[in-house]
């Protein structure tokens, strides 16, 4: 059997599960096709590794360890897919310099681990004949055709420990703490962690808010002597006002000011005492919880079958609990939003959850 050399790259904003979900793709094409079969090529600093032939085979020892630790030994940058077939002042043609650190490596194929960018660099590849397979990573679990993406359940499960930590603030000094929680375009973050962190307000971009609701619910809350509230929102969030905007005129408006900045204004100048808490990145940071270590083994060995298979062209998924694929061509860069009226969001309304609507 010819040795197969398989490129693994990882793209975009790191998150917890990028190393585990490496480690289970590689422990299953060693054991499906023999360790001695299989040559694994770190492609380092995600695509732009691609463009510049970062690339090193890796060994035994740099694959040791790979199930707890976070980040991405790999390393990772953005490379903007409006950008992979501009050709810009250095000449550089990217996609004829990837197709050559491709051939140059004998690469059979590649692994991509990645958001929507990241799916929608891989679809372009391969449209160019690269064999390439995609797993979908990011906290905000906003990738098409996925119930859920390897980051996401860590990121709640540590947006959710912020909140029971602020919960203790907020009661003791009766104030409207309000969490900022990454999630630019898409609110699971927000909603999850705001679910499981008894947050009193959800804000998410899905559902634009009135600033006026948002007063109301808390001033239930104080008329019910619960003097204090919690209030999450997703930094994407936007006011029923800007949701009708453009994005300049939005920045243009808010002069440098977040969402989160102008509901602690007003909530403050209502009368309640209101603190903001910005946790940022430490959302995305650290070692992976129990169930994305699962998901990601399971991504894993999914993506080594369909290499295996020489099925390309695919990224993994999971759906109803059942790990499968979805075509590049099916879900690259379509974003998965909450659904304003779902599931979840029905939940979370019936036990007293406000989204300011």
């Amino acid at each position: 059997m010819a040795k197969r050399r398989i490129g693994v790259l990882t793209s975009g904003g790191d998150c917890p599960g990028l190393n585990a979900t490496i480690r289970g793709a590689v422990r299953t094409l060693n054991g499906t096709l023999g360790a001695d079969n299989v040559e694994i090529v770190g492609i380092y600093d995600g695509f732009l590794g691609l463009i510049q032939d970062k690339c090193k085979v890796l060994t035994s020892s740099d694959l040791t360890g790979l199930l707890t630790l976070g980040g991405t030994f790999l390393g990772s940058k953005r490379t903007p897919f409006k950008k992979m077939e501009k050709i810009e002042e250095d000449g550089l043609d990217k996609i004829a310099a990837m197709k050559s650190t491709y051939a140059k490596h004998g690469l059979d194929a590649i692994l991509a681990l990645g958001g929507k960018g990241t799916h929608k660099n891989a679809n372009l590849l391969s449209q160019h004949g690269i064999n390439i397979v995609g797993l979908p990573k990011t906290i905000d679990n906003d990738i098409y055709g996925t119930d859920f993406t390897f980051g996401f359940h860590t990121a709640v499960e540590i947006g959710t420990e912020v909140l029971d930590r602020i919960h203790t603030t907020a009661f003791s000094h009766e104030r409207v703490m309000v969490v900022e929680i990454m999630g630019n375009k898409a609110g699971w973050l927000a909603l999850y962690a705001g679910l499981a962190g008894g947050a009193d307000v959800i804000l998410i971009p899905e559902i634009p808010y009135d600033i006026a609701k948002i007063l109301q619910a808390i001033q239930a809350r104080k008329d019910a002597c619960k003097p204090y509230s919690m209030v999450v929102i997703a930094e994407g969030a936007l006011t029923v006002g800007e949701s009708k905007m453009k994005k300049s005129e939005r920045a243009a408006m808010r002069q440098g000011n977040t969402a989160t900045y102008s509901v602690v204004k007003a909530i403050s100048d209502a009368g309640f005492e209101s603190r903001a808490v910005v946790p940022g990145h430490m959302l995305r940071g650290g070692t992976p919880c129990a169930a994305d270590r699962v998901l990601s083994t399971q991504y894993g060995a999914r993506a080594a079958e369909l290499i295996c298979a020489e099925k390309y062209g695919y990224s993994v998924a999971v759906v109803g609990g059942k790990v499968t694929e979805n075509r590049f061509a099916d879900m690259a860069g379509i974003a998965k939003l909450v659904d304003a009226n779902g599931d979840i969001v029905k939940v979370a309304r019936g036990i007293g959850v406000s989204f300011g609507d």
